[in-house]
């Protein structure tokens, strides 16, 4: 499917755009800036040949850092996924253990990369304070609040694993830090569903307004309703249905015209099983949590690829 990058910027709740490709308004662009993350937002930025060589080397290793910590996730998960599969095809206990230790050192190997990303959620939150739709505002912010403590709350896995901190107790942190990342993660999936709701009903006005001015004779679409090529909506089947499928059209034309968005609600969605299963909320089984891991950690590497389908802000 091909994707062509719209003149103007596409109309956001609250005066927010699109980033890359979506939200390109068409003003010259700065030659290149670097700046200095830890994790993914800028803390300030250096000018090329201003001489500010550590600045950039240390936002190259930003840079670096995150695109690694993205790579040993997906790598963690698949090793989840592997060991699941291996064990169930009776591989031998000696290489199961080797994957669970390959397992255990790339989740190590995570938590080092991301040290100081608290920093960066609080950074995050700060900014979406000033959002002018609320909703967004407090999904947002929230969402970030509970990112900086899971952040926080993986340090000190950190530390106590690394033998820093030897006397931490691990499963009263490992915990803590699930709650705040299911509860970020349920911030997240909030801001998707009113994101959804709300260029449905764009997208339902527009088709209403393509109905008045062709005098309602347009067919073929989810505008007039038609389900099988008749001349009446949902011929034989009772109205629920008929008002849920065109739901249901009108669903995935919004999504398939919004690709930041479809990426970011599959990502979440996905991700919601990894704190259920460590939480014991739902017990998904490793299988399950490899599996959805793997596919998070892979739209979460696309979008670091294709800087445009990240959803902003």
């Amino acid at each position: 499917m091909l994707f062509v990058p719209r003149e103007s910027p596409l109309g956001r709740p609250g005066g927010v755009t699109r980033g890359g490709k979506w939200g390109y308004s068409g003003a010259a662009k700065p030659a290149r800036p670097l700046s200095w993350t830890l994790g993914s937002a800028s803390v300030f930025r250096v000018r090329p040949g201003s001489g500010c060589v550590g600045a950039a080397r240390i936002g190259t290793w930003g840079g670096r850092a995150e695109e690694g910590s993205r790579v040993a996730r997906a790598a963690q998960y698949a090793c989840c996924l592997l060991g699941h599969a291996l064990q169930r095809h009776g591989a031998s206990p000696e290489l199961q253990k080797q994957i669970r230790q390959l397992e255990g050192h790339l989740s190590l190997g995570r938590k080092l990369l991301r040290l100081g990303n608290s920093a960066d959620a609080l950074e995050s939150a700060k900014r979406a304070v000033h959002l002018s739709d609320v909703v967004l505002r407090f999904c947002i912010t929230v969402s970030h609040l509970n990112r900086a403590l899971y952040f926080a709350c993986d340090n000190v896995l950190w530390a106590g694993k690394s033998g820093l901190a030897p006397r931490v107790d691990q499963e009263k942190w490992a915990q803590r830090s699930f709650r705040y990342y299911l509860f970020s993660l349920i911030m997240n999936l909030s801001r998707d569903a009113y994101e959804i709701r709300l260029l449905m009903e764009q997208e339902s006005l527009a088709c209403s307004r393509r109905l008045k001015s062709s005098g309602g004779g347009i067919s073929g679409g989810i505008e007039t309703g038609e389900l099988g090529g008749s001349g009446t909506p949902g011929r034989g089947l009772p109205q629920v249905a008929v008002k849920l499928r065109l739901r249901v059209l009108l669903l995935a034309r919004v999504l398939r015209g919004h690709p930041p968005l479809l990426l970011d609600v599959v990502r979440n969605a996905c991700d919601l099983f990894i704190p259920l299963d460590k939480l014991g909320l739902w017990h998904c089984g490793p299988g399950i949590v490899g599996l959805c891991g793997l596919v998070s950690s892979i739209l979460s590497i696309l979008t670091l690829i294709c800087p445009w389908l990240r959803l902003k802000p």
